[in-house]
């Protein structure tokens, strides 16, 4: 009875395990990030919750935006969850990463080379569907057992109640498609960061490589060696996004203000230097000559009058408190929406044997 139950109720949900997203060099941290998953369904939904949330929020958040390149700066960054981002908030490397026409090829190249590479498979959807088809069976036979059978026996609902947020969970991390290759995510920043332009340092010169003149990059993945206090965000499997959210959220304002400054200013007819040119034919694109400047030129094109990069940021960020509320909300109730009817189903099946 028991070998029958756990190859037909049991066994296709452990098999569903095999697709959450991976990808952390160390494979002791898939290994870790697996038992997280199973052993604490809210925190994996929390992170879930977030990443969506996450994902909503920075399209709101750019919405105002008109400047060139800010619909790649929004996929950018919410392709960059999974990852410890992090954004330089002073000097001119962000300012010139927004306003050069230089860095154009920047902004959509990351974009390709962010393309996810955990999707929908038919090895996922067959698992998906072996998942649902087993639990559309287990609940089908409780309600062929005959009432007038004095014999009682486990039907498996309790199993299938108790791993239903499991598949919550695979659905929902397929059809976000994060990615989370460490490997991929450095190769792609680093690769576009060799493409990064900066600013001159005087009216004249003409902008030149970031990696020629700086020692660093304006959006970069890092967490410092060694420090083990930041390890789960270092760790780009999806269900640590927790980890990442406030740094995250930081890193968005910070390009977020950059983007808005420099919106306004070509709303006003402003441009970088020099007088507005305005484009022969009518049209919604800016003018090269408008987005062409020195180091504190573009830097004050990017921040408002008597403002920074870092104003209107609190130490929390916008809507922190409320997404965390609602991501919780919604991870508690599918675990106990889900645990809650399996405990209540085991709870009242009588106990007839070991092998029930």
């Amino acid at each position: 009875m028991f070998p029958q139950q756990f190859n037909s109720r049991l066994l296709p949900w452990l098999a569903l395990v095999s697709q959450l997203p991976f990808g952390a060099n160390d494979k002791l941290d898939n290994l870790v990030a697996t038992l997280l998953t199973v052993g604490s369904p809210t925190l994996a939904a929390y992170s879930l919750a977030l990443t969506v949330l996450n994902g909503r929020w920075v399209a709101r958040r750019f919405a105002s935006s008109t400047y060139p390149n800010t619909r790649n700066a929004v996929r950018i960054l919410s392709r960059l969850q999974q990852a410890p981002l992090r954004v330089v908030s002073e000097g001119p490397l962000l300012p010139s990463l927004v306003v050069l026409s230089e860095n154009d090829e920047w902004w959509a190249e990351l974009v390709v080379w962010l393309d996810s590479t955990y999707t929908w498979s038919i090895s996922a959807a067959a698992s998906v569907a072996w998942v649902i088809v087993a639990y559309i069976f287990t609940v089908a036979d409780a309600f062929s057992t005959d009432p007038t059978d004095t014999t009682i026996y486990a039907t498996g609902e309790a199993i299938g109640s108790a791993w239903i947020w499991l598949l919550s969970i695979v659905v929902g991390w397929l059809q976000i498609s994060p990615n989370c290759d460490s490997v991929r995510l450095d190769q792609a920043v680093n690769r576009a960061n060799r493409m990064a332009y900066v600013a001159g340092a005087l009216p004249d010169d003409r902008p030149k490589r970031a990696c020629d003149v700086a020692s660093e990059y304006a959006v970069s993945l890092a967490v410092g060696p060694g420090d083990v206090l930041r390890r789960d965000e270092g760790c780009t499997v999806p269900i640590f996004n927790y980890a990442r959210f406030l740094s995250w959220v930081d890193a968005v304002e910070t390009v977020a203000g950059a983007f808005d400054a420099a919106s306004e200013n070509a709303r006003q007819h402003r441009p970088v230097s020099g007088p507005w040119v305005q484009e022969k034919k009518p049209s919604p694109r800016l003018h090269e000559e408008n987005r062409t400047g020195c180091e504190i030129q573009v830097e004050k094109y990017c921040i408002g009058k008597g403002e920074s990069l870092d104003h209107r940021r609190t130490a929390w960020g916008p809507n922190v408190w409320s997404m965390m509320l609602i991501a919780s909300l919604l991870a508690i109730t599918l675990q106990w929406g889900t645990l809650g009817g399996a405990v209540l189903t085991q709870w009242f099946t009588p106990t007839t044997g070991m092998s029930d």
